[in-house]
């Protein structure tokens, strides 16, 4: 119960302080008054919960929302930012690696994500060798749904 405990008081001591600084009205943060803060908050939390006690299941979804959050304030607020569908690819890549840092368990999924994301962000056509794969993300792009529904499904109904 106090591994919870601590859950519920890091996350009420991050969004308190957002709105303290929020109500102070710095002009040093106002950029960050949106919900890709509170978004960068939670998974801060997370990750905060995730190392205090040693429970690294939560890793995952922390640096997800983390990178998340980033990701949604650097579109808002820069206009350098890479506006990219394989942006979100690549923070699930970062996520798995760094969750693989303490669990030993994702590693070759995120280098597989991050490798194809890298080359889908900074390649404008793809080689002709490559050519196959605007067709599958096309396919994924219009089914995705019912890739959810489908992995929802086995994720109720799978055997331990």
């Amino acid at each position: 119960m106090k591994k919870q405990n601590s859950f519920i008081g890091y996350l009420l001591i991050g969004i308190g302080i957002y709105f303290l600084i929020k109500q102070l009205n710095l002009s040093l943060f106002e950029s960050f008054y949106s919900w890709p803060t509170v978004l960068m908050i939670i998974g801060i939390v997370f990750l905060i919960h995730s190392y205090s006690t040693h429970e690294y299941e939560h890793i995952f979804t922390g640096v997800l929302l983390v990178g998340l959050g980033v990701h949604f304030h650097g579109l808002e607020n820069y206009d350098f930012w890479i506006d990219h569908w394989s942006i979100f690819m690549f923070i699930a890549g970062v996520a798995f690696v760094i969750r693989s840092l303490q669990t030993h368990l994702g590693l070759i999924p995120g280098i597989i994500l991050i490798s194809i994301s890298l080359v889908l962000i900074f390649s404008v056509t793809l080689p002709d060798a490559f050519k196959w794969f605007y067709g599958v993300v096309e396919f994924l792009e219009s089914f995705w749904p019912i890739f959810l529904i489908a992995f929802g499904f086995y994720m109720l109904f799978r055997k331990r």
